[in-house]
């Protein structure tokens, strides 16, 4: 069922949106949760509560692209989990590790797109990402805010794993730059 048909759903307020919904983003959303939580059953949790939260989003909202609007929920929820589930310490989690990696950057604080979300350091790195050819763009975001892991960028870019570190190590360095040259201490 197309994107638009499942928004109008939710719209009508038909249970049968979050089937639809069901069908067609289970396993995508899973694998947003997973990357963050490396739990099953909380990576299930988050998925479900996404469907919630989107039926009670959508009489206010209209996304244009489902996914994206999905994939954003199911983010904020797991990230959220994570926080409450380690908040003394980190654990060997993609998240994590893509967190620690964005550290180098970004300062040892805990800084992460939701908390900096409508100010300048958002607004700088998109203007950084729309600066960078399309496929550096993939593996940053894949990385950064899918939490990704290096395997299957890679699978997915069609490249070695060692190419892909390579290039997440010169877009951190570069970013880093970009934000020296914003007025960051970084």
């Amino acid at each position: 069922m197309e994107d638009e048909k499942i928004v109008d759903l939710y719209w009508a307020r038909s249970e049968d949106a979050i089937l639809r919904t069901k069908e067609k983003y289970e396993k995508y959303l899973t694998v947003i949760a997973d990357n963050i939580l490396s739990s099953a059953q909380d990576s299930e949790e988050c998925v479900s509560d996404t469907y919630l939260r989107a039926w009670n989003s959508m009489p206010e909202n209209r996304p244009a692209v489902l996914s994206s609007y999905l994939g954003k929920i199911t983010r904020h929820l797991a990230i959220d989990l994570y926080r409450r589930q380690s908040s003394e310490k980190r654990s060997g989690s993609k998240y994590a590790l893509a967190l620690d990696e964005l550290e180098e950057v970004l300062g040892s604080g805990d800084v992460t797109w939701e908390e900096t979300e409508g100010n300048r350091l958002t607004k700088c790195i998109q203007d950084f990402l729309e600066g960078r050819n399309k496929r550096n763009r993939q593996i940053f975001v894949s990385r950064y805010f899918y939490c990704d892991g290096i395997p299957e960028i890679a699978k997915a870019a069609g490249m070695k794993e060692v190419t892909v570190r390579s290039i997440l190590f010169r877009e951190r360095e570069e970013l880093k730059k970009y934000l020296e040259r914003e007025g960051f201490a970084v």
